[in-house]
């Protein structure tokens, strides 16, 4: 049978490493969790564990690592990281090897003896020396954290309490405006907070390629679980490589139960501490405000583990967190500055918006004339509203600035300019260069269940070359969350039995990113395992062409029912194929048969006017019907 070793070591009032240390003397074998036993053998072990004492030293076989320790004396993994950094000095990740006397004194810290078995076993392998990086004048710089979860479970709540509780006042009357940014002042250290709108704006900003975040805040409301928007801020935060914290909030909240929500999280790939993972998970509530400090002491801790350094004298790398237009002071954006030092008077280029800086402002409202790394700053000065995420360049001269921007214009209206989407035609082409190594896919079905096996599906396509890596997975249409995902990761959006809405495909278009539309599990598969072994051969394919609404359904004696429409979208053509969708439902495919504008017969109809439509053999539509107009063209 299974024993659980920290159920035998609270039995006896000892901790997990004497329970482990008895086992390795009578030659059982175990993890650091669990041994298996028959009622014999658990009898002579209960035996020599009454013989133990509490003070008695535990033992280690060899080199013992931060998560072993954790086990070892039955405490946190966090609170192991912690002593190490703030106690001993000392940075090590939960698998670094510790040396003998680092990790004596680490027991020591938690009132405990650690001896070795071998002391040339508890000598840690030794890695092989890197040479130092020349960057003599980079100093440590404040985390960078973005708050992301589900809507409703608490994220602006718990910016609010914590801006209240621990942003420093001035004289100023303490914030005055909101900047989209704000810094958290502590004994420890300082950590800047993005105030973004949620993981849409995170990877609108990550698909102009500021990479500003350094760790992510997931927030899940303990009462209510991992739900969709929850798995799309894991994945968009995975896809930037950037590490994750969880808040589970509303601890507080009748029916709230946190471990239900830590075995969720599992299920994505977030593996609590307290389940033998890595992920760090606090238990906090907006509302009271408990667990709050331990969330920033993670944080900062979290901002120990990498490192994050800059170097104030640096070229300047910053980019536009939020950007307005004010009606007393005109274009207003809010710059973070993640190395050099953004000065006032200096003048600055971003994207095609230009000027030289007139004001700068903290994020207490107060003048400054100088923002160095991690440091959010609102400038003026600008000629126009710059686009969030847009990255800022310094020039010396504010007319070079100008130049650099109309040139970008100009060239923006040649029809030779496009985005870098990725598209099935051409990955062949890549995959030869060597550019990418696996094939990003967004999948989006109908059902959970559709979900599944077109996934199950599309990760059996191997090749030398490059494998399938699915980053995202929902039910329901292509979204422009979607589209913004697979810009930012080079991906492909694949849609099985679903629609895709006109926001999402307008914005692929204008990015390159391909968006495809299957009905057959396996024709989408195909056409995936041919694009990576360079076989897609051209097929026909369908092409959105507009979106119309019925609006009226008129009964005529002359020319029969006939559906009175305004096209919201696109436009509609004569003789080309619909799917007339009641509720979401698909009611109704095939052809426009006549296309009339007042009593004129027209061959199209764009977005904004009213037309007359009459179907190929067909008169069931209603008031509220919506009519997805396209034709299928070859690729």
């Amino acid at each position: 049978m299974s024993i659980q070793i920290a159920d035998l070591a609270k039995e006896f009032g000892l901790r997990p490493g004497h329970v482990a240390t008895v086992l390795d003397d009578l030659g059982i074998a175990h993890d650091h969790a669990s041994f298996e036993a028959d009622d014999d053998a658990l009898e002579l072990i209960r035996e020599a564990l009454a013989e133990v004492s509490p003070d008695s030293p535990i033992t280690a076989k060899g080199a013992v690592t931060p998560r072993e320790a954790a086990a070892l004396l039955g405490v946190g993994a966090a609170d192991v990281q912690r002593t190490l950094v703030q106690k001993l000095k000392t940075m090590a990740t939960l698998t670094t090897q510790l040396k003998p006397e680092v990790a004596q004194k680490l027991f020591e810290q938690f009132g405990a003896k650690l001896q070795f078995a071998d002391a040339a076993a508890a000598k840690p392998v030794a890695p092989k020396p890197k040479p130092a990086p020349k960057q003599p004048a980079a100093r440590k710089r404040p985390p960078v954290v973005t708050i992301m979860g589900h809507v409703d479970h608490g994220k602006t709540s718990l910016l609010d309490k914590i801006r209240k509780s621990n942003v420093v006042d001035t004289e100023h009357g303490g914030i005055t405006q909101h900047i989209g940014a704000y810094q958290v002042e502590l004994p420890e250290g300082v950590i800047t907070f993005l105030d973004t709108p949620g993981h849409e704006a995170f990877t609108a900003m990550r698909a102009r390629g500021a990479m500003v975040t350094d760790i992510a805040v997931l927030v899940v409301a303990a009462d209510d679980g991992v739900m969709p928007q929850t798995i799309e801020a894991i994945n968009h935060a995975k896809s930037a490589k950037v590490p994750i914290i969880v808040a589970v909030n509303k601890i507080d909240v009748p029916g709230a139960n946190p471990d239900r929500v830590m075995s969720e999280l599992t299920q994505h790939g977030l593996v609590p501490e307290a389940f033998g993972g890595d992920t760090i998970v606090c238990k906090v509530s907006a509302l009271t405000g408990e667990g709050i400090p331990n969330l920033l002491e993670m944080i900062l801790l979290q901002a120990e583990m990498l490192q994050l350094t800059a170097d104030p004298k640096g070229p300047v790398e910053a980019y536009v967190v939020e950007a307005r237009l004010d009606k007393g002071r005109g274009p207003v954006a809010t710059i973070l500055v993640k190395n050099g030092t953004l000065k006032k008077g200096q003048s600055l280029l971003i994207d095609t918006a230009y000027g030289r800086i007139r004001s700068m402002l903290d994020y207490r409202g107060k003048q400054i004339d100088e923002a160095g790394p991690s440091v959010p700053a609102e400038v003026t000065g600008l000629n126009q509203v710059p686009e969030a995420g847009q990255k800022v360049e310094v020039f010396e001269k504010e007319a070079e600035a100008r130049t650099e921007a109309e040139r970008r214009i100009e060239s923006r209206k040649s029809p030779t300019h496009q985005g870098r989407g990725l598209t099935l035609k051409g990955l062949r082409e890549k995959l030869s260069q060597g550019e990418i190594k696996e094939l990003n896919l967004v999948v989006r079905a109908d059902v959970q269940g559709s979900v599944e096996a077109v996934c199950g599906v599309l990760q059996k396509i191997k090749n030398e070359e490059a494998q399938v890596r699915i980053i995202h997975r929902g039910v329901g249409n292509v979204t422009r969350s979607d589209v913004d995902l697979a810009y930012t990761a080079d991906a492909i959006c694949l849609g099985f039995n679903v629609g895709v809405e006109s926001g999402a495909r307008s914005q692929a278009k204008q990015r390159g990113v391909e968006i495809r539309t299957y009905k057959i599990i396996y024709e989408l598969a195909e056409d995936i395992e041919k694009a990576i072994k360079g076989m897609l051969e051209p097929k026909f394919e369908e092409q959105h062409l507009g979106t119309v609404e019925i609006r009226m359904v008129f009964d005529l004696s002359r020319y029969g029912k006939v559906a009175g429409c305004y096209v919201t979208e696109g436009k509609v053509v004569r003789g080309c194929q619909v799917r007339v969708r009641r509720n979401k439902e698909v009611v109704y495919e095939g052809k426009i048969a006549s296309l009339k504008h007042l009593k004129d017969d027209v061959r199209e109809m764009a977005a904004g006017f009213e037309c007359g439509i009459q179907f190929e053999g067909w008169t069931g539509f209603e008031v509220g019907d919506v009519i997805e107009a396209f034709e299928m063209v070859q690729v």
